[in-house]
């Protein structure tokens, strides 16, 4: 009789996916991938470059990960509720959420319009706020997943003429701390990241030409800093901390 060879099927692990805010521009991209390097799920979040998020995404493919561009204003709940949505229903889970997605102006407080103060703190607090609540629900469902908030130094430090940014980055602290109590039942980490000065968009023309406060002469290298960042999401027993990756004395 001929030798009859027994099949056995093979069974893959499902890639576990990643939400990055703000995931079209400079730190989010390298974020983005860090986790692609991985053979993350990447959502790449933006809110009006498209063409940005597109290139992100055909890098994030590139690299071995597979990558979903997500539209959305996070100043809006119901947009962010809708995004998360569209990233579960393209790959069924999410593990991490990096929120990176920020704005920053430059003013004195006494010549700062109120506006400039709403649409600041609407994007950097308010906007963090509104992705926290959707994740944070099917993580906790989950009872497993990981949130890196992108926060700042001026957060501790003040900044002049950054009193919105320095104010709503302050605000992330508490959201932190607060988010890692109530989910640290549930085994869900959340915890705060400054990546330090990058030349990026956000930073500007507030980017130091000489690093003198930076007790190594330079700024942190930013592929480091999403590696970081990588692994720091990879840590099921850290949460409600911040992490300084700069060397910028606090």
């Amino acid at each position: 009789m001929p030798t009859v060879r027994k099949q056995t099927r093979r069974t893959t692990t499902p890639r576990p996916a990643v939400l990055v805010t703000g995931g079209s521009g400079g730190i989010g991209r390298a974020i983005c991938l860090a986790f692609a390097q991985a053979g993350w799920n990447v959502g790449v979040h933006y809110r009006t470059n498209a063409r940005m998020a597109a290139q992100v995404v055909s890098a994030v493919r590139i690299r071995g990960g597979h990558g979903l561009a997500l539209q959305a204003d996070i100043c809006d709940g119901k947009q962010v509720q809708e995004m998360v949505a569209r990233l579960l229903d393209r790959w069924g889970r999410l593990d991490v959420l990096v929120c990176c997605a920020g704005q920053a102006s430059s003013g004195l407080i006494v010549r700062m319009s109120f506006q400039d103060w709403i649409d600041k703190v609407a994007v950097n607090l308010t906007g963090t706020f509104h992705c926290l609540q959707a994740a944070g629900a099917v993580m906790v469902s989950k009872r497993h997943g990981a949130i890196i908030i992108v926060g700042s130094l001026a957060s501790l430090q003040g900044q002049t003429g950054q009193a919105a940014y320095a104010a709503a980055k302050a605000g992330l602290l508490g959201l932190m701390k607060t988010a890692a109590k109530e989910w640290g039942p549930h085994s869900v980490c959340v915890n705060v990241v400054f990546p330090g000065w990058h030349k990026t968009a956000l930073a500007g023309s507030a980017f130091p030409s000489v690093p003198e406060a930076h007790t190594v002469g330079c700024t942190p290298d930013l592929k480091k800093v999403a590696d970081s960042i990588y692994h720091l999401a990879q840590l099921e027993d850290v949460s409600g901390q911040v992490w300084n990756l700069d060397s910028r004395i606090l």
